[in-house]
């Protein structure tokens, strides 16, 4: 699956290339060139600045977290999508500036730190991102006992009972 996501970048960047030309042909259409390319540039420098600013805020936070034991992995992860705004603010391109303002800005910064967290969840050990991200809260749903031999047995007559065992479902929650 990773080989196939590599393989398709070239053709992806190429589609963005041609799709950044659309939009800018049709901003100079729009706004006259002067003020398309004035635009772009004041697009790429307000990138450039809050892209060294958001460094320095990111390393900052993660030195605070991490001289008080706290676990860095939101402060890092909410810098890395920062960073990433601010990148993408600062190539020259109308849609990379788009997309750079939506994770700059504090509704769309959320939904990437808690998918990049999720993501990371799923990819690495438990113990690690416990390390990165904290403690999870879990919650137990109680249900049918699991079967873990061969032979049934009976169903419990409390569900206090039921917990017993070694197996018990939950979910992890925010």
């Amino acid at each position: 699956m990773r080989g196939r996501g590599l393989a398709l970048l070239p053709l992806g960047l190429f589609l963005l290339a041609l799709a950044e030309i659309a939009v800018f042909v049709t901003a100079v259409h729009l706004l006259g060139g002067a003020w398309a390319i004035l635009l772009l540039v004041a697009a790429s420098v307000a990138g450039m600045i809050l892209l060294r600013r958001e460094g320095i805020r990111g390393w900052r936070r993660f030195q605070a977290a991490a001289a008080e034991g706290r676990p860095p992995g939101r402060q890092v992860t909410n810098s890395l999508v920062g960073l990433f705004g601010s990148l993408l603010l600062a190539i020259p391109g109308y849609i990379s500036a788009v997309a750079g303002l939506v994770l700059l800005l504090p509704p769309g910064r959320q939904l990437a730190r808690r998918a990049a967290e999720r993501y990371t969840e799923r990819h690495v050990d438990a113990a690690v991102a416990g390390d990165l991200f904290g403690p999870r809260r879990v919650r137990v749903r109680r249900g049918d006992p699991v079967v873990v031999d061969a032979e049934p047995t009976p169903a419990p007559a409390s569900p206090a009972a039921a917990i017993e065992g070694e197996v018990i479902e939950g979910e992890v929650m925010r």
